[in-house]
């Protein structure tokens, strides 16, 4: 069965690749990134590739949260429906901290932007066949520091990074417990693959990122995870496992929600 499938973060790394392997699959793919020049030679590049005709692609700096919802707006106006949303999108090293509210990189384009995509395109999902949102998770995670989280306090990358990380793994969780028909994963894709990001922020890689790839692709399209929601892939064993202890404290996730949506809505 062909899919309509949306990634975020696609004209890079594990992303890109993923793309490429759904569209020669047959798949409609929708790209995303922050160029429009560089997204347009990727979406000719992955027609080239796959000879797919179906790729097109969206714009939008994930670092500006009014640029996120302009992106979902224009989504809704001309997709129809989506049955894949792979929220991929990912920063861990930046040039400045703090974005233009004054929150921290890590949080904003890690964990509120995909927030704000996959709420707004919400009925696109629902008009999906067999929908499933795909969470970008990590292998780091750590117990979320409100204060960060409302650029009240300023922590490190890798505190950061590994706090947004558990937030987006919360929020899934949240998600697939709220959401009827909808199966939503978050993934940890692998540790240290080789990608763009991986390089900049530790020099050296563990594996592949078709690593990473390739179990995206399972995700999205095998049977064998058809109706499974609410749970977290551990791609370092393979297999489905245990997130952070946070992740299944209701109370901690409740007042994650809470302050996600209390500070997006006075944005």
């Amino acid at each position: 069965m062909r899919k309509t499938i949306l990634i975020t973060g696609s004209t890079d790394g594990i992303g890109k690749l993923t793309a490429i392997k759904l569209a020669k699959k047959g798949h409609t793919i929708y790209i995303h990134g922050r160029s429009s020049e560089k997204l347009s030679i990727v979406i000719s590049e992955i027609k080239i590739m796959t000879k797919n005709e179906n790729i097109k692609g969206f714009v939008a700096d994930f670092s500006d949260l009014n640029s996120v919802k302009l992106m979902a707006n224009q989504i809704k106006k001309e997709v129809p429906q989506i049955d894949v949303l792979i929220n991929n999108a990912g920063v861990y090293n930046s040039s400045v901290s703090h974005n233009a509210d004054g929150l921290d990189m890590r949080f904003v384009v890690n964990y509120f932007a995909p927030y704000i995509v996959t709420n707004e395109l919400i009925p696109l999902l629902n008009k999906g066949l067999e929908p499933r949102i795909i969470n970008l998770s990590s292998a780091a995670q750590s117990s979320v520091s409100y204060k960060t989280l409302l650029g009240k306090e300023k922590q490190s990358e890798g505190e950061t990074y590994a706090q947004s990380k558990l937030g987006l793994t919360m929020w899934s969780f949240y998600l697939a417990k709220t959401l009827q028909g909808i199966s939503v994963i978050a993934v940890n894709p692998g540790s240290l693959l080789n990608t763009k990001m991986v390089k900049k922020a530790f020099g050296n890689s563990w594996s592949s990122a078709d690593k990473g790839a390739n179990i995206l692709c399972e995700l999205v399209t095998s049977e064998e995870y058809k109706g499974i929601s609410g749970k977290y892939f551990d791609n370092d064993k393979g297999t489905f496992g245990k997130a952070h202890p946070d992740a299944y404290n209701e109370i901690e996730i409740n007042k994650l929600i809470h302050h996600t949506q209390q500070l997006l809505y006075e944005l």
